[in-house]
């Protein structure tokens, strides 16, 4: 299944927000969508999510038009949407009805989902009593519940200690793995580029960059060469370069030295690893999105 996304424009007001925005996140793989504040990221996921329309543009499953009754959606906003004095599994049944579950299924769902996030204990508790890494995991419930075909998490690491972001990032590894259309929204590129193989930068309402993520950081020069040797400061000697710790980047002329230089070091020094140098996605979100404003 393709979620597509043609050509969507979007104002308010005087102000465009988004601008001729198009691309194409698939079934059973992450996609990420990037900007800076003020980019039309959340624009962009509210028209995704039928919250309000485009001003032109399609927003297309498998090539057809979306038709919401048929497609399951699932939403876990930056901002957290729940009841704080209401009870945790009143709130769950509500919301799972909502997206259309009987009683039983929905009861059975919320069930599963509290014990798999270790929260079982809190279901009669009122939401206002839980800290703000477990009232994210209740708002994750409210979005996986009805099993739905496309699952859009915009920050969901946003409050979580290291233990519950490692049983987020389990629970959206499976869903995944079970074929779901799966967007993700964040400024945390740890994240990003841990789940996503496609992603799109917006800059100021448009699209700058979207495409394979292993593709676009192949595209830069293959001229760095990060070592890792008990013989740093040797092999800073003999090629330059400031060492960090038992690490050195070496920066070649060209490609074509690459192997040579790679031989030398395998043939002369006690070599721990040598890695041609990627960008992060951290240094290319900064060189797409860096001016934003």
């Amino acid at each position: 299944m393709e979620l597509e996304l043609r050509g969507i424009s979007k104002s308010f007001g005087e102000k465009k927000v988004l601008d001729d925005v198009s691309f194409v996140a698939s079934s059973g793989r992450a996609f990420g969508l990037l900007g800076r504040n003020g980019a039309g990221k959340t624009t962009t996921i509210r028209i995704v999510m039928d919250v309000f329309p485009a001003d032109s543009g399609e927003v297309l499953i498998d090539g057809s038009p979306i038709d919401y009754s048929k497609i399951g959606t699932g939403y876990l906003p930056e901002e957290r949407g729940l009841y704080p004095k209401k009870p945790i599994d009143e709130q769950l049944l509500y919301f799972a009805r909502l997206k259309g579950m009987n009683r039983t299924d929905a009861t059975r769902a919320i069930d599963y989902w509290l014990d798999r996030l270790d929260m079982a204990a809190f279901k009669q508790k009122k939401l206002q009593t839980l800290s703000k890494g477990n009232q994210q995991k209740i708002q994750l419930i409210t979005a996986v519940a009805h099993d739905p075909d496309l699952i859009v998490l915009d920050e969901p690491f946003s409050g979580l200690d290291p233990v519950n972001a490692g049983l987020l990032k389990s629970v959206v590894e499976e869903e995944i793995e079970k074929g779901k259309i799966v967007l993700f929204s964040s400024h945390q590129m740890n994240y990003i580029e841990e789940f996503c193989d496609h992603i799109a930068i917006l800059n100021r309402g448009s699209l700058v960059l979207e495409g394979s993520l292993r593709e676009i950081k192949r595209s830069y020069p293959r001229t760095t060469l990060t070592v890792t040797s008990p013989e740093i400061g040797r092999i800073a000697a003999a090629f330059g370069g400031e060492p960090t710790g038992d690490a050195l980047t070496l920066k070649l002329r060209d490609e074509a030295e690459k192997r040579s230089v790679m031989q030398k070091l395998a043939a002369d020094y006690e070599i721990d690893g040598v890695s041609v140098f990627e960008p992060s996605l951290a240094d290319i979100f900064v060189e797409y999105a860096g001016d934003a404003c």
